[in-house]
């Protein structure tokens, strides 16, 4: 990398997952935005020709700036790597299909499937191989990276990369709290009569795992919104909050009624989307059947209509790189660009992150588990910022998950089933739900459809 003034030029960019249609989109619009950065991404995919595609989009929209180019191996694509981007699928909708509605013939439903429950867990057998070949090549040919991880289970991937490599420079990043701040800023707005709040001026104090984060601190220009939010939810829980113009649209929306719910149970402010907090429960809460999901204001999002979603968006990808369609630069609402400006050493930011919780930014975790806080970044480095204790009361319904992360870790790293039976019956939304024979082979069945993604010695068990 080069300095001059207030720029950095020649940065590379490696995106692992380079094919993507979404994500590494909304990050080649970033990119092709911020004028004080520029260089070269290298995009790598097993899918050669979809990173093609947005190869010539990329182009197309930052030639002042930016160099794209495909490459066919991973160690090519990292070599001399300053930042590595991590944004996969880990196998394909077909496994995913399997994953989240297999167990609904158990009646165990899942709202979203790739973090926790029976669809996290399995996701997280065929995840962990592919970060575990990620980290060893980067410490191979680009020790020295920045990596930023956007792929789910995030807790998961972010043990792997540093079980792997305990000095890589890695950290996850998860928009689930900007939801919560543009939450907050609306309630503050209605409740104090406020005008041009930004979600951006809503300063929270951070503390979870990934997709099961809290806040127990939420201030506008110094003024305590806990009460504010308090209030409001007490007025308004019967209805829940809609937040944007087509809210219930799409199967991402919701109503926010699990957030209030849980504020009212434990006196914090449950800051991940509705699909995500409530399969980190019992089922019987919020997820007992598709009617009882309905009554609280969210949706169940089916696998078929990801795949549906993906025809949409491979159509536009070509659309885009054939010059039928302009792409629209406009600022997506993530933070990884402004991330790798911190550092590069353009300023400071604070922002919420996964990493290991070595720093002890939750006093009552332990020290080996990821978890989300909020973090300083600056030239080359981040400074997690404690975040204090963690309530014993959600403190009680994280544990579990923290345990089975290190359950499913190991389960991967040795191929054992029992270990994953052990997972299974310890998380809170399978528990009770089935005898231990019907979850046993419930594992076989889901474990056959993922099997082209897992070490050969998984064959050899169902």
């Amino acid at each position: 990398m080069k300095y001059q003034n207030d720029k950095v030029s020649d940065i590379k960019i490696t995106y692992i997952g380079g094919g993507s249609r979404e994500w590494a989109r909304l990050f080649m619009g970033d990119l092709a935005l911020e004028p004080q950065l520029s260089g070269k991404v290298t995009l790598y995919d097993i899918d050669y020709e979809a990173a093609k595609q947005n190869a010539i989009i990329g182009n197309k929209i930052s030639a002042k700036n930016w160099k794209y180019e495909v490459v066919e191996t991973l160690e090519e694509s990292l070599a001399n790597a300053d930042f590595v981007v991590i944004s996969i699928l880990p196998g394909t909708f077909a496994e995913m299909e399997s994953d989240v509605h297999l167990p609904e013939a158990l009646g165990i439903y899942q709202a979203v499937g790739d973090t926790t429950g029976p669809g996290g867990i399995i996701r997280s057998l065929r995840t962990i191989p592919m970060f575990i070949e990620f980290a060893e090549v980067i410490k191979k040919v680009a020790p020295d990276a920045w990596v930023i991880n956007y792929t789910n289970p995030m807790s998961i991937c972010m043990k792997t990369l540093y079980h792997v490599f305990p000095e890589i420079k890695a950290f996850g990043c998860c928009h689930e709290i900007f939801g919560t701040q543009e939450v907050l800023k609306i309630i503050a707005e209605k409740e104090l009569g406020l005008k041009g709040v930004t979600r951006q001026d809503i300063k929270v104090n951070v503390f979870g795992i990934n997709h099961f984060t809290w806040l127990d601190y939420a201030s506008y220009k110094g003024f305590d919104l806990i009460p504010v939010y308090g209030d409001f939810v007490q007025k308004n829980f019967g209805q829940g909050l809609v937040v944007h113009k087509n809210e219930r649209a799409s199967f991402f929306d919701c109503l926010h009624r699990v957030k209030f719910d849980l504020f009212q149970k434990y006196g914090a402010i449950a800051a991940a989307g509705d699909r995500h907090l409530a399969e980190f429960l019992p089922s019987a809460g919020y997820l007992r059947d598709p009617e009882h999901v309905k009554s609280w204001g969210f949706d169940l999002t089916p696998v078929w209509w990801r795949k549906l979603e993906l025809l949409e968006k491979e159509a536009k990808t070509a659309r885009l790189a054939k010059g039928e369609e302009e792409f629209l630069l406009t600022h997506s609402g993530e933070e990884g660009i402004l991330l790798i400006k911190a550092l590069c050493g353009l300023g400071q930011m604070i922002s919420n992150v996964n990493i290991p919780n070595s720093a002890r930014q939750i006093s009552n975790l332990p020290t080996d588990a990821i978890v989300e806080t909020n973090a300083l970044f600056e030239r080359d480095a981040i400074r997690p910022v404690a975040a204090g204790a963690m309530p014993e009361n959600i403190l009680a319904l994280t544990m579990p998950h923290v345990e089975n992360h290190k359950r499913i870790f190991e389960a991967a790293l040795t191929c054992n089933k029992a270990l994953v039976l052990e997972a299974f019956i310890n998380d809170p939304l399978i528990k009770d739900k089935a005898t231990v024979e019907e979850i046993k082979t419930l594992i076989d069945k889901m474990i056959r459809n993922t099997l082209k993604f897992l070490p050969n010695a998984w064959r050899e068990q169902v």
